[in-house]
């Protein structure tokens, strides 16, 4: 069930009960009822509850107005009323960008609060450790550090849950795969299926949870459309963790470990011709590669050179990334007035100080490509001067300002090596910090004129006929009394809604505006016949295309009015939404202007 369980249910309830319910369909802001007896619905109820707008009786429906939530909202009306739909609404194709970040919204954000608490409770260990308050060897050491560290180590069932809520499949079989996936036995264990032997580790990985699960949503949604009811509530996910969870292991593993070897085998080659060179391409891929999780294999491969006593380059390598992503935050931090951006990154670099950078990495600079990419130049900066001058860590430390000492070699100059070490920490912060104050910028909407998208007369919404539309619920805007039947693009973005009916589409601008344009009032009920569509959801349309054409006449025949409501959905977004133009309007004249 949904986020709107608890509203569902009042709703069926005070409607008359799922036995008074004949048919339910939604359109863009509200749910139609038909009820078998509109008497034992309770008017009063939805006329005055929270999460309602307000309640409209027409054209023999009981309308409740919800708002732009309104497909959520019908959806757990429709479990907790146990009704079926055939209704089929297109998925929104994004463009590449806009869907990546979308995604790692997704994946990320839920488990923000968490991660960064855990990155900072791993920081007070490490403060509390270095200053002897704790030592590394008592149980409460080990219980705290343990609780610190499952987040980053068990990653992948975390974001087993978040994929597969974004996916849209049932989260606990994302918590499975990827529990599957990080199972003690299995890791980095020789697994043999059919003469093939794998030997991978998948702790602490993020994107192959992430393909699993898409995988794993892809056979859900088809087997669920041909396995009978009364067996696919366990047969469905028998199949999907039957086949995702080998299928992920032995390919996706092996594929990683694939591209992390070529890489390690590549940079070590280049670190026998030039130290600067690799222990840069090693600085400025590190985070590049914990998120592709690729970086197994170095780290492994440190940890065995350290243990045969020998130094490795590969940890000086990673070291400046920590400074290089806390700089960076940090500058954000300082630069920002999105005060939920602020409220993220404060934890994010006080953890990074201590070399946790994930809160940084995940909630911060990934979402602002621009900054991620800083990060990634400041490391390699910092990490050719580690190559300039020599510099390997030569024992096992803590991270981020923990892991100095490591690279004290009890045979070499102490005083040197600190002062290189941290020269190589003021370039990778300096760089990333300078580079971020000069090049971010909150991204924001910029003033906007909006062009009539229909020739007709331009009136108040104030002045509309329809309650919903007139409370600016749904936004604020005008409406149109066509002339035509035409509805054109006005600006260039994406089409973001089309509704079965055709009769409603929503549009984004490039600048961040978001519209809907709904022709004529109650024409959901015409089930899409005066309209004819000239575009589909996910298109990117210029300004002036044409998007939809209406029959006026079938409209009027059926006694509805032609009066189309031009709504900016997001209108909470701007200062103010304000009417340049009323009376009769062409294309080409702006009838609105959003103020920042």
């Amino acid at each position: 069930m949904g986020k709107y369980e608890k509203l569902a249910q009042s709703i069926v309830a005070h409607v008359g009960g799922k036995e008074n319910i004949s048919s339910l369909t939604h359109c863009v802001t509200r749910l139609r009822f038909v009820l078998k007896d509109e008497s034992k619905a309770d008017d009063d109820y939805f006329k005055n509850v929270d999460g309602i707008v307000s309640l409209i009786k027409s054209a023999g429906q009981y309308q409740v107005v919800i708002g732009n939530h309104v497909p959520d909202v019908y959806d757990d009306v429709l479990k907790v009323a146990g009704l079926s739909t055939n209704e089929n609404v297109e998925e929104v194709k994004k463009p590449f960008k806009e869907a990546f970040f979308d995604l790692v919204t997704a994946l990320f954000m839920p488990m923000l609060a968490v991660l960064t608490g855990s990155g900072m409770l791993k920081g007070l260990l490490s403060i509390l450790t270095f200053a002897g308050v704790l030592s590394t060897k008592s149980g409460l050491y080990t219980l705290l550090y343990d609780a610190a560290d499952a987040i980053f180590l068990l990653m992948p069932v975390v974001i087993g849950y978040t994929s597969a809520k974004k996916f849209k499949i049932d989260p606990i079989l994302g918590v499975v795969l990827g529990a599957a996936l990080t199972y003690p036995s299995l890791q980095n264990a020789k697994v043999t299926v059919l003469g093939y032997t794998v030997q991978a580790t998948y702790t602490s990985t993020v994107l192959p949870i992430v393909i699993i699960t898409a995988l794993a949503a892809w056979m859900t949604h088809r087997l669920n459309k041909i396995i009978p009811d009364v067996v696919k509530t366990f047969l469905v996910p028998l199949i999907v963790l039957a086949i995702c969870a080998p299928l992920g292991f032995m390919v996706i593993g092996p594929a990683a470990n694939f591209v992390s070897n070529l890489l390690l085998n590549g940079i070590m080659s280049i670190y026998a011709i030039s130290p600067i060179l690799a222990l840069g391409l090693i600085a400025g891929l590190w985070q590049i590669m914990v998120i592709f999780g690729v970086h197994s294999i170095f780290a492994v491969t440190a940890i065995m050179t350290l243990a045969t006593g020998n130094p490795t380059p590969i940890f000086a390598g990673q070291f400046p990334t920590t400074f290089a992503a806390t700089a960076t935050v940090f500058a954000i931090w300082l630069k920002t007035k999105d005060q939920k951006l602020k409220n993220i990154a404060l934890p994010a670099w006080i953890s990074g100080i201590f070399g946790v950078t994930e809160p940084a990495i995940y909630g911060v600079t990934l979402p602002h490509m621009k900054q991620f990419v800083i990060t990634c130049i400041g490391s390699a900066l910092g990490g050719m001067y580690l190559g300039l001058t020599n510099c390997l860590v030569y024992q096992m430390a803590g991270m981020g300002v923990f892991a100095i000492p490591s690279f004290l070699n009890p045979k070499g100059n102490a005083g040197m090596t600190l002062i290189n070490v941290a020269i190589s920490i003021v370039i990778s912060m300096g760089f990333s910090f300078i580079a971020t104050m000069l090049t971010y910028k909150d991204e924001k909407a910029e003033d906007e004129e909006i062009l009539s998208p229909m020739n007709g007369e331009v009136h108040p919404i104030s002045e509309i006929s329809d309650p919903a539309f007139r409370s600016e619920a749904m936004g604020k805007g005008v409406y149109i009394t066509p002339t035509d039947g035409k509805i054109y693009a006005p600006f260039d973005g994406t089409v973001t809604l089309l509704f079965p009916t055709k009769h409603a589409i929503g549009l984004t601008s490039t600048k961040g505006t978001e519209m809907l344009i709904h022709c004529g009032i109650d024409t959901v009920n015409l089930e899409g016949k005066p309209f004819t569509a000239h575009v589909k959801q996910g298109d990117h349309v210029m300004k002036g295309d044409l998007l939809l054409e209406a029959d006026l006449d079938i409209i009027r025949s059926a006694n509805l009015s032609t009066d189309t409501p031009v709504l900016i959905t997001n209108s909470a977004d701007y200062k103010d939404v304000l009417e340049e133009h009323t009376g009769m309007a062409n294309t080409s004249d702006a009838i609105l202007k959003l103020a920042v």
